[in-house]
């Protein structure tokens, strides 16, 4: 299959998943264990398929090997960090805006942090310049998400920190898709990259459920029994991470982000429709925004001249 066709796969995949952890977020009235319900079980699933694949063994000493030879960063190993406060801000906001609005500022953070870490090089495939034409999409970007939202200002629905958040979880994703792409490059299996992902993310998770309780301002709560595909949020990321720490390598952070923003937009305009989180409407503003969204991305990836190769070390 197509590389730019499994990118847009994975944005639905992206759009399927915070509606799952979001319905649990909102059942459980806790962002934070519907996070670790997600991460801890996608954690299970990885580790049951490590047990009995060796390839996943392989590139564990992969990996080891090149920590060993500094080839790679010891810090860069903790991307999957960055996947566990990803997925704890998006099971916070979700419910507050839904899954399309979230889309659309995740997206702006995105795109703003695929022009960085493409320009440093940070996914070990070579750097890309900063043009005009990608700032100049990157700020249509970011102008698309607030026309999306200008007619729920005022609404009880919408809080523009949650927004601002959106954005940050977005640019949050972008660094690790970078990150994992390193990794990735030196494990030579992407499951290997989910496994760790998933540890290092479980464990901040954990961390953050554990000083919560300590001090009193988090009350862990019973797992509602149903709907089923609430728990569907784990399996999802396992297959989410394993499709871009492969593809980010080849196509750059910003070229991903091009083709992967139209299964998102597709997967969480139809999830609203078809299953809404409550009080969340489409309006002809989202629409328009999301349009306005697309096309940004579609501009900022025509453009992706590099500046250099990097060295191996």
């Amino acid at each position: 299959m197509r590389l730019d066709l499994l990118a847009a796969l994975s944005g639905v995949l992206i759009a399927l998943q915070a509606r799952a952890n979001g319905e649990l977020s909102h059942r459980l009235n806790n962002g934070l264990e519907a996070a670790l319900v997600s991460f801890g079980s996608g954690l299970a699933i990885i580790t049951v398929i490590a047990v009995f694949n060796p390839a996943i063994k392989e590139g564990i000493s992969n990996l080891r090997a090149a920590v060993s030879g500094r080839e790679i960063a010891r810090w860069k190993l903790f991307a999957g960090a960055l996947g566990g406060s990803f997925v704890a801000i998006q099971t916070q906001i979700v419910p507050l805006i839904g899954v399309a609005i979230y889309s659309v500022a995740s997206m702006a953070g995105q795109t703003a942090m695929s022009l960085i870490v493409d320009r440093i090089g940070l996914t070990g495939g070579g750097k890309k310049a900063i043009t005009k034409r990608r700032i100049s999409a990157a700020t249509l970007t970011v102008i698309a998400v607030f026309v999306s939202v200008v007619d729920r200002i005022d609404a009880k629905n919408l809080s523009m920190i949650a927004v601002v958040a959106g954005c940050i979880a977005g640019a949050v994703v972008g660094v690790q898709r970078a990150l994992n792409g390193q990794i990735n490059e030196y494990s030579h299996q992407s499951f290997t990259t989910s496994l760790l992902n998933f540890i290092m993310g479980t464990s901040l998770l954990l961390i953050l459920i554990l000083l919560g309780v300590a001090t009193h301002r988090i009350h862990l709560v019973p797992l509602p029994f149903g709907p089923w595909w609430v728990y569907t949020g784990g399996v999802i990321g396992v297959i989410y991470i394993a499709f871009t720490s492969t593809i980010v390598q080849h196509l750059g952070v910003l070229t991903f982000t091009l083709f992967s923003v139209g299964g998102q937009l597709v997967g969480s305009l139809i999830i609203d429709l078809v299953s809404p989180t409550y009080g969340v409407h489409i309006s002809s503003y989202l629409v328009t925004g999301i349009v306005m969204t697309y096309a940004g991305v579609i501009a900022g990836g025509v453009s992706s001249s590099r500046v250099s190769k990097p060295k191996r070390q």
